[in-house]
């Protein structure tokens, strides 16, 4: 009965995959909002975006010291 359950959610998931996603985050979203406020959450999602935008050029530039300075101003490279 249990592994039916499973079965069942995995398959839904499978179907509505960015419906379920797309919840979930809402529901994490409110949350935050809820315990620690819009802008201390608007600050945590600005930060998480900037790590995703960094790490994902990191995984193209293949090298941190290229990727940092082409992202920090030239005053920084000294």
């Amino acid at each position: 009965m249990e592994n039916d359950f499973w079965k069942q959610l995995s398959e839904i998931f499978k179907k509505h995959k960015g419906k379920t996603v797309g919840t979930f985050l809402g529901l994490f979203l409110a949350i935050l909002i809820l315990l620690l406020g819009f802008w201390k959450t608007i600050l945590i999602a600005l930060c998480t975006l900037a790590g995703y935008y960094i790490g994902t050029r990191l995984d193209i530039e293949g090298d941190f010291r290229k990727l940092l300075d082409k992202l920090l101003p030239p005053h920084f490279k000294k």
